[in-house]
């Protein structure tokens, strides 16, 4: 079957490779000269199934209006001018309840860990490599409330059978040797099944073994419409020509409810982030994988001679001007943790647009298109679940049932999105 994928970041490079191996004829198209040059050019570099966690929480209300007024706050609001915003933060509070969060957990975390077993499996194939370490991830504790607070998460992760390893203090040293003598730390929450690497190394390895497999890439290409007749796509208007398929896979990230225009909502917003790579200047004082520091929601994560730094979301719209504000706050939580590791005056600095849902599930599936299927919104967790979400894609454009329970992450989930050969039918969240 011919399938056009629209997009180049990691999610569209991996959907590719997996309809690829299912058998499928797959051409991708993107605006970039390659692959990965956008939200997954320079993320935080985790695989973190274990913190697959929504960012509508109970509490964030709250914990959101005092970030406001802090200087390195992990949460800037600025209005962008449109109603969809307003919507997508009242959708995104309305989700900031127990119930709603367990059940989001609960997905996002189903489809976290099918996703990690579909990358090992992809390295066992393929001998990958992309400066990958296997040595777990610690969410970082600065408070004592902190501590006592991952209660909550630790039940979560029990229920879903996700190894654990909770430290206190000094016990951190054993993980992360650098932190052994930090002595304002309160404790850690380790997940030795986590693992990190370079998503943009490992997406542009993956576009090469696609085109072995026989994935035609139009880089450089601009799309400028969805061309529809009744409720099929018919094609993909660009700048070079109309293209057409008998499948489409929209994973454009924040840009493809843009594409959609009318015909259906696609409630994904860009959550701005941010990042700065530090060459390492001294590896005993550096990180040995990855560290996320709960205070300032900022991952400091160990490439073989850099740093990578990255986190902080800004709801500003689509401008992706860099905030030297922002960049300070990189700088000043990695100078904190390991003081000495790198030369951050020579940091590269750089922000990417996480395509964001109002639940943090993102939204991967049929849609009210009979051949269009969506793969977008994962937000912070792209990487992590690129590949099992890739799978899921491959299996339901081939006809098949996925591995995992799947019907729950499509777009048909949000109120006022119509069931694909149904009457319109509201369908809550």
């Amino acid at each position: 079957m011919r399938v056009l994928v629209l997009g180049s970041g990691v999610v569209g490079v991996t959907t590719a490779y997996y309809l690829a191996k299912a058998g499928h004829d797959v051409t991708v198209i993107d605006r970039q000269p390659g692959p990965a040059l956008e939200t997954s050019f320079a993320n935080a570099g985790q695989i973190s199934p274990g913190y697959a966690s929504p960012w509508a929480a109970p509490g964030i209300p709250l914990k959101a209006a005092k970030w406001l007024f802090q200087k390195h706050a992990p949460l800037a609001i600025r209005p962008d001018g449109s109603l969809f915003q307003l919507a997508w933060m009242w959708q995104m509070y309305r989700n900031c309840t127990a119930d709603r969060y367990a059940v989001n957990k609960e997905r996002m975390v189903r489809l976290a860990e099918y996703s990690r077993d579909c990358i090992r499996e992809l390295r066992a194939q393929t001998g990958i490599e992309y400066e990958g370490r296997t040595l777990g991830t610690i969410q970082l504790f600065r408070t004592r409330q902190q501590l006592e607070s991952a209660g909550k998460d630790i039940e979560v992760l029990k229920e879903a059978g996700v190894e654990y390893e909770l430290l206190q203090g000094r016990e951190l040293g054993k993980a992360e040797p650098a932190l052994g003598n930090h002595a304002t730390l309160v404790g850690g929450l380790r997940l030795p099944n986590d693992e990190t690497g370079d998503c943009q190394l490992f997406t542009s390895r993956l576009t090469v073994m696609a085109r072995d497999l026989g994935v035609r890439f139009e880089f450089d290409t601009d799309i400028r419409e969805l061309l529809t007749s009744g409720d099929q796509v018919v094609g993909v208007r660009t700048d070079t020509g109309v293209l057409t398929a008998e499948r489409y896979v929209l994973a454009l990230g924040s840009y493809s409810r843009l594409l959609l225009k009318n015909q259906f909502t696609l409630p994904v917003y860009p959550l701005k982030g941010y990042s700065i790579t530090v060459p390492i200047t001294d590896a005993a004082r550096a990180p040995v994988s990855t560290i996320l520091d709960e205070s300032y929601k900022i991952a400091v994560t160990r490439f073989e001679d850099r740093i990578r730094v990255g986190g902080m979301a800004e709801i500003a719209g689509y401008s992706k001007v860099l905030n030297p504000a922002r960049r300070e706050t990189l700088e000043m939580v990695v100078n904190d943790l390991f003081p000495g590791a790198g030369d951050t005056r020579q940091a590269s600095f750089w922000t990417g647009l996480r395509p964001m849902t109002p639940d943090s599930t993102p939204v991967v599936g049929a849609t009210p298109l009979r051949n269009l299927f969506t793969n977008t919104g994962h937000g912070t967790l792209g990487w992590t679940m690129a590949c099992g979400s890739a799978a899921v894609i491959a299996d339901l454009v081939s006809g098949k049932q996925p591995a995992i329970r799947a019907e729950d992450l499509a777009v048909f989930r949000y109120a006022g999105v119509p069931q694909r050969g149904a009457a319109p039918e509201l369908v809550k969240a």
